[in-house]
Parts: C-alpha cells; sequence; structure tokens
C-alpha cells in the first residue's frame, strides 16, 4: 500500500464572497504536504460550515486484513477552524479539532490508567511534533460491547474514542495534523512508523517454512 497524501486537495469551506486569508492559505498548503504511512488512508472530507469562516477536513481511515477481507480498526477526523478576527474562547485565530474512534485490546482498556496514558498520545505528539499550541481540551471515552444471539461481528469489542481541539500558534498545520495521526495511529495498535510485524505463521515466527 502506498503512503496516502492530501496533495492536490482543495481550499476547504469558505463563505461565499469571502477572500481566503494568507495565514489560513499558508496553513492548507502546509497540510497538502502530509504524507501519512502506509496503514492511513487520509481524503478531504466535507467541512462544518457554522463554526468558523474558514474551515478544512481530513477524514483518516484504517483498515486491517482478516483473511481475504479488508476490516476497519479506527476512524479519524482532523478539522481546521480559522477566523481572522480571532476568537475569545480560542485565545487565537486558528482551532484544530480532532476525533477518532479505533478498536482497542480489551486488556489494555481494563487498565485503571488508559484515559490518562491515551491522553498522553496526544500531548506527546504534539511536542514530539513541534506543534506549538495552547488551550487544549478533551476527553477520551472507552466502550465495552458483547454481541448476542445472531448479530454478526466479535463476541466482545472495545472502543476508545478521543476527542480533542487546540489552538494552533502558527501555520505549519503539517505538524499538527501529523501529531493527529500518530495518535490515531496509537489507537489504532499499529506498530511504530517502519517497523513490521512478523507474521507467526512465516519462517522467522517459528511456523512452517
Amino acid at each position: 500500500m502506498e503512503p496516502s497524501s492530501l496533495a492536490g486537495a482543495g481550499h476547504g469551506a469558505d463563505r461565499p464572497g469571502d477572500e481566503v486569508p494568507a495565514e489560513f492559505r499558508a496553513a492548507l498548503e502546509a497540510l497538502a504536504g502530509v504524507t501519512a504511512r502506509p496503514e492511513i488512508v487520509l481524503e478531504p472530507i466535507p467541512a462544518p460550515q457554522r463554526l468558523a469562516p474558514h474551515a478544512y477536513a481530513v477524514g483518516a481511515l484504517v483498515t486491517e486484513l482478516d483473511g481475504d477481507e479488508e476490516v476497519e480498526v479506527a476512524t479519524g477526523r482532523f478539522i481546521v477552524l480559522h477566523d481572522p478576527a480571532g476568537h475569545e474562547s480560542w485565545a487565537g485565530t486558528t482551532r484544530c479539532v480532532g476525533y477518532l474512534s479505533a478498536t482497542t485490546d480489551e486488556h489494555m482498556v481494563d487498565d485503571a490508567m488508559f484515559s490518562e496514558v491515551a491522553w498522553s498520545w496526544l500531548t506527546d505528539a504534539l511536542e514530539q511534533c513541534g506543534a506549538a499550541s495552547h488551550a487544549l481540551g478533551g476527553t477520551v471515552t472507552r466502550t465495552a460491547s458483547t454481541r448476542f444471539g445472531e448479530l454478526a461481528g466479535p463476541e466482545h469489542t472495545v472502543d476508545v474514542e478521543i476527542r480533542a481541539s487546540w489552538t494552533a500558534e502558527d501555520s505549519h498545520l503539517d505538524r499538527h495534523l501529523t501529531a493527529w495521526l500518530d495518535v490515531l495511529g496509537s489507537a489504532a495498535g499499529l506498530p511504530p512508523p517502519g517497523v513490521r510485524l512478523l507474521d507467526p505463521s512465516g519462517p522467522q515466527g517459528g511456523g512452517a517454512p
């Protein structure tokens, strides 16, 4: 699978007659340069129309093979809101909003510290990616489901949802999106970039040669 890029994406949702501010245009150009790891598919999606004068949104999807079938393990959205006049609650002009939902390890979610660990995925990723920000807030939600009767699918599943928003301090939104994709990868249980898990049925996994 080839890495997924936003190159060539449009300029998002703008109110009719509004000129795209230079700051917002620079932010979108930075986003267009982001290339996701091969397991994550990126695509522009409709942006919210009423939250800010200018907005842009990206969808992300993580799948894995289950036999011959691709199974969705995580989805995410990254939204950029821009108000040239500034926004009091943002304490700035550009707000990043992230949402993700992922099927995760049941035993890991049972850990009492899981929510704190999941939130640290975001704070650490923003710092490591050099994404300057402030006014960060959000929630981590864990949901356990058990299927009964004729309902298809695994008997037990555990999902984690992370919702967060923060104010970007510059136009380098490629760093902010990259940080959010790192969080998505962590929630989906992907190995660190560049690391491949060995197939236990293969020669190096102790299976038949």
